[in-house]
């Protein structure tokens, strides 16, 4: 497999709507993967990130370049199948230029490191060939909790005061 979807980037990420930051991926390659992002004005971060001068928040590209690196440790790594992974630490990250409604987000993801539980990835996103933002994660893998019922249905089922 050489490219995915976004049905397909849906059965191996755990991410919905809203949060779901990943169109396509483009390549995979057996240390690195490429992925897209599109940028559209119809994200909910837009409403307030900034009105007037809307610009995606620097922490959501981070997430879309982990997002980008949880399916190629899953590639690589089929132990890892049915855990989640978790950002662990973000280190030498630095934003370029602001991205804006109308961009592309290309991501390019590259395996320093995969071992056990924990993977390095080194990462760069560009936009029209210009980097826009670069980072090295490190992220662990965890069993998913086995409670069953959501946060908020949890609520629910606390006794009523009278």
């Amino acid at each position: 497999m050489n490219s995915m979807d976004v049905e397909e980037i849906s059965a191996v990420l755990p991410h919905r709507y809203p949060f779901l930051m990943v169109d396509r991926i483009v390549e995979i390659g057996d240390d690195h993967i490429v992925g897209l992002k599109n940028v559209t004005v119809n994200e909910p971060h837009f409403t307030g990130h900034f009105p007037g001068y809307p610009v995606m928040p620097g922490v959501l590209i981070i997430e879309a370049m982990a997002q980008v690196a949880g399916i190629l440790v899953g590639k690589m790594a089929p132990h890892t199948r049915g855990k989640i992974m978790f950002l662990a630490s973000i280190e030498n990250a630095k934003f370029r230029r602001p991205v804006v409604p109308g961009d592309q987000l290309k991501i390019e993801m590259k395996m320093v490191r995969l071992k056990h539980s924990v993977a390095k990835i080194q990462g760069i996103a560009t936009v029209d060939s210009q980097p826009v933002a670069e980072a090295l994660l490190m992220c662990t893998l965890t069993d998913r909790p086995q409670h069953s019922a959501p946060i908020a249905r949890q609520k629910e089922t606390e006794p009523q005061l009278a």
